[in-house]
């Protein structure tokens, strides 16, 4: 996290302490707390010593140690006596021991080291506060470097029994456990889903009986963290069992942790109730040796990488290497007399675990059955999925494996036109007929936004009306956008499946495979929504809920514009769930890069997918992967069990506080804007109203509304900055300033923006040197305006109304349509093309010729009334999409597009022959 911003009401270069309305969440209102008592202990200290009034500075520690009591109920380290005892300290007039032991604290907190060895507080005196972590002798049971995690249990219990709850349970541990944790005792539902959203250390729940349901901590930036669970009171009146309900909701806040029953009820009637979370009952009073054996296996099942380990092992093998890969064991390296350097740069275990061998305890990809296989059903628990699978060349390739599996030649598909081209040539691979969608513009910023649902409900009842419904196939959208818009995942399928039921969506989520460690971001995947809709349209309560819809459909009729303002409600009866997602791990997630999955929750998979899936698989995926992918896919999925919640956590932290620092700081707002949700989403697509996640005036908005309302939201860990303000497009301001002048790394821009993306690996110190590196930018360009004479300030403002003028910016172009020559029904109302046609008959440099932009031809032929139409894809970087597809007529929208273009790449386009497009005589030989 990084400090504080400059508070609202506070004069410029003025820092006061922030009150809790500034924090975005609990995490980072707890750091800045300990961090000021460490300050506000020494400074007391120090007062003490040298007999100056102590009134304030001993009222200011109070206040501190009043904000972190109901926050360090929550947490195992320094716990609850530990943390007690800094305020007898403090009453007891030992300042010197309160400074030594807060200092210890804080120094651990921050190094995480409470989490690697036993942390001496000083309790038979204080420690002195130089003493080094590192000097400590360590605890026995930490001196192995075991892995450390917190069990949370859940009852209403003394203090006095609470210390023999930690006694009991810290007597089970033994020398051969894998791994170590401490306990955190709450005393009622409301803490134990606090404790949940709030600690990342937590891995498992006791749940025990007869705790009440309310917290007595009214801390409100804590009470904040309940609204991501629901309707906590609904649920409480309707429902029997409080610790079953309890296990439910902790399944769809945090599905990785282990949940332990202790009840007094009929185990055998309980056991039918209980959600698949629930690793096992206890009746009455557990034993406690079995619970902690009960704990440690279900951690060591996530802990768990079967082709990781396998490979580790296979590289101590010894073995003689008669098969084709010289590298292997390194061979070819360590016998050069040129090439040593490259076993010096990488050692000597990525060779050792080099091999083409799928035997020896290894596995074949193609067809696993060992460790693979088990690795790929581990990722598809990880992430929800029915079914996983590894990908060792890149989303691009899982997305051309996904669209051949699922389409046939003649299949109708609906597909967002600003997607990643690797789908449009897998639609090519596979013969289907598309129909693009256009996404709403942002223009002022030279980028689209994503598909509205209105847009596809229209396509849809469209093909309807058309009889064409049976041929629709597949939807297949991009969330998130690389800009950060993300759908509403639910309402899209479900309104679709209204129309279509047994319509299959493909989820493009190679920039969103993190969003499913995240409750907040987890409701709008693919995944997660495929589980919850089946489950919902089982429910009896939807029927009549269904039948009540469908009498309201009656008087509708085929009334469009009434069904495209209805929430459609599809059929329980006819409905199936047919879901896949494509993820980049390496992306977004730990993998060597190329690094994907896919995954799958479709109904009929094993009926009508399962084997051209895997025709498909083999059609695109070497028989030569690379291991050490496979692997690190492996390590990469039990990272997003074990602690995947806390590093998107504090990944989004990040985000925000980069958010605030930019739109507060009064240098960076004179040359950027954060563009928050109401600059990249328009109002009727925000049913909640939410502008922004932070308001400089009154701080933090509650976003929890939108995320589960709008139709479109705004991913925070994305930062797009308007740069036009200094005068340099978003181009040149990456590649001049960021990449060449600061050595600062990203991908996306627009003509007027950058694009900064935080990420799991994102560090504290990587945004505090974008913060300096932009400031020195800010300062740099205050001195030149300041030296500059009034011609070269007036050419500086040309160019900045230039850049931020939005009549100044280059016009989005919607799809025109495809020539009637590639439309499989000519001019009929739908407006499906056949892309595969167009782009083979393009190979045929006979049936294509080239029409300059510059020269006058090309306007030349459209204003004689010709329908000139792309013989090949044209995708300028940036924005990175296809602006013209094959079989696609060029019209004038998209000309003066390309032409007000400043960048410089252009795949597609030739500028010293220009468009490539068909002659009139091949698309007349097409009839």
């Amino acid at each position: 996290m990084s400090e504080p911003a400059q508070s609202r009401g506070a004069q410029p270069g003025e820092v006061k302490n922030p009150s809790l309305a500034d924090y975005y969440n609990a995490s980072q209102l707890r750091v800045d707390s300990w961090n000021r008592l460490k300050s506000c202990t020494l400074a007391l200290k120090r007062a003490a010593a040298a007999g100056q009034p102590c009134d304030e500075l001993i009222s200011k520690n109070r206040s501190y140690l009043e904000v972190l009591t109901p926050i360090e109920s929550y947490w195992a380290f320094p716990g609850r006596r530990q943390f007690h005892r800094l305020g007898r300290l403090l009453e007891t007039g030992d300042y010197a021991g309160l400074a030594s032991v807060t200092a210890r604290i804080v120094r651990a907190l921050m190094s995480g080291s409470y989490r690697r060895r036993t942390i001496n507080l000083g309790l038979e005196g204080h420690a002195e506060e130089e003493h080094d972590d590192e000097e400590e002798q360590a605890d026995e049971e930490m001196a192995h470097h075991r892995p450390y995690f917190e069990l949370l249990v859940v009852d209403s219990i003394s203090p006095h029994q609470e210390t023999q709850v930690r006694s009991s349970l810290r007597r089970m541990r033994r020398d051969e456990d894998n791994f170590i944790y401490e306990p955190i005792i709450v005393p009622s539902f409301e803490d134990a889903l606090i404790a949940a959203l709030f600690n990342h250390n937590i891995q498992a729940v006791v749940v025990r009986y007869g705790f009440p349901f309310e917290s007595q901590h009214k801390l409100q930036i804590l009470q904040r963290l309940l609204a991501r669970a629901g309707d906590l009171s609904r649920d409480e009146s309707t429902f029997g069992d409080r610790g079953v309900l309890l296990a439910t909701f902790l399944g769809q806040l945090r599905p990785e942790l282990d949940v332990y029953l202790v009840t007094d009820q009929s185990v055998e009637e309980l056991a039918g109730q209980v959600p698949p979370n629930c690793r096992r009952i206890f009746y009455n009073q557990e034993d406690y040796f079995e619970l902690h054996l009960n704990v440690l296996r279900g951690i060591e099942s996530r802990y768990d990488t079967p082709f990781f380990t396998a490979l580790k092992h296979y590289s101590k093998q010894p073995t003689g290497v008669f098969h084709a890969l010289p590298i292997s064991r390194g061979k070819s390296i360590t016998k050069s007399h040129w090439i040593q350097d490259m076993g010096d740069f990488y050692g000597m275990n990525i060779f050792l675990a080099e091999t083409s061998a799928t035997s020896g305890g290894l596995d074949s990809l193609l067809a696993p059955q060992g460790p693979l296989k088990k690795a790929q059903e581990l990722a598809a628990r990880a992430f929800g999925a029915r079914h996983s699978f590894f990908v060792t060349n890149g989303t691009s390739t899982g997305n051309k494996i996904v669209v051949q599996a699922v389409t046939r030649p003649g299949d109708i598909v609906l597909i967002d036109r600003d997607c990643h081209k690797s789908h449009h040539y897998g639609l090519v691979l596979a013969g289907a007929h598309v129909i693009y969608l256009d996404s709403y513009p942002v223009p002022e910023y030279s980028m689209y936004g994503a598909v509205p649902l209105r847009e596809i409900k229209h396509q849809l009842l469209a093909l309807k009306k058309a009889g064409k419904l049976d041929r629709v196939r597949l939807l297949l959208l991009t969330n998130c956008t690389f800009d950060g818009i993300v759908y509403n995942v639910e309402r899209v399928m479900e309104e679709c499946l209204a129309i279509k039921p047994d319509l299959i969506f493909l989820w493009d989520e190679a920039w969103f495979g993190f969003a499913g460690l995240a409750p907040t971001y987890r409701h709008r995947t693919g995944m997660h929504t495929a589980q919850s809709l089946r489950a919902r349209y089982r429910d009896p309560a939807y029927r009549e809920r269904y039948l009540a819809h469908r009498a309201e459909l009656e008087k509708i009729g085929d009334d469009e514009q009434a069904l495209l303002d209805t929430h459609l409600l599809p059929d329980p009866d006819k409905v199936r769930i047919r879901v896949y997602a494509t993820q980049s791990t390496h992306k977004t997630l730990t993998s060597l890069r190329q690094g994907s999955m896919i995954h799958v929750y479709d109904q009929d998979y094993k009926a009508k997918v399962e084997e051209p899936f895997h025709e498909a698989y083999m059609t695109h995926t070497s028989t030569s992967p690379n291991y050490q992918i496979l692997a690190s896919l492996d390590v990469g999925r039990r990272q997003a069990e074990l602690e995947g919640f806390e590093l998107v956590q504090k990944q989004v932290e990040m985000a925000m506080a980069l958010r605030e620092t930019l739109q507060v700081h009064p240098l960076l707002k004179k040359y950027f804007r954060v563009l928050t949700v109401r600059h990249m989403i328009p109002p009727e697509y925000r049913q909640s109203g939410i502008e922004s996640y932070f308001d400089p005036e009154h701080g933090w908005n509650d976003i929890w509304e939108a995320w589960a309302q709008d139709e479109f939201c705004l991913d925070a860990t994305r930062i797009t900055l308007a740069v036009g303000a200094t005068g340099l497009d978003g181009d040149s301001f990456k590649n001049q300033v960021l990449m060449d002048r600061y050595g600062i790394q990203i991908n996306k821009t627009s003509r007027n923006t950058v694009l900064f993306m935080t990420n799991i690996g994102t560090t504290r110190s990587s945004v505090a040197y974008l913060i300096e590196v932009l400031v020195q930018i800010a300062r740099d360009l205050d001195e030149r305006l300041e030296d500059s004479n009034p011609v070269e300030r007036r050419v500086f403002e040309k160019q900045v109304l230039g850049l931020m003028d939005v009549d100044k910016q280059p016009p989005l172009p919607d799809f025109s349509r495809f020539h009637t020559a590639f439309r499989p029904d000519g001019e009929a109302e739908t407006p499906e093309g056949d892309l595969r046609t167009a782009f083979f008959l393009a190979y045929d440099d006979a049936a294509c010729e080239y029409l300059a932009l510059d020269d006058g031809s090309l306007d030349g032929e459209m204003a004689r009334g010709r329908d000139v139409v792309s013989a090949s894809f044209v995708i300028p970087y940036p924005p990175g999409f296809p602006i013209l597809v094959p079989g696609q007529v060029i019209s004038a929208e998209i000309l003066d597009f390309m032409r007000a273009l400043d960048v410089k790449e252009i795949h597609g386009y030739r500028p010293e022959l220009g468009l490539r497009v068909f002659t009139e005589a091949a698309l007349e030989s097409l009839g």
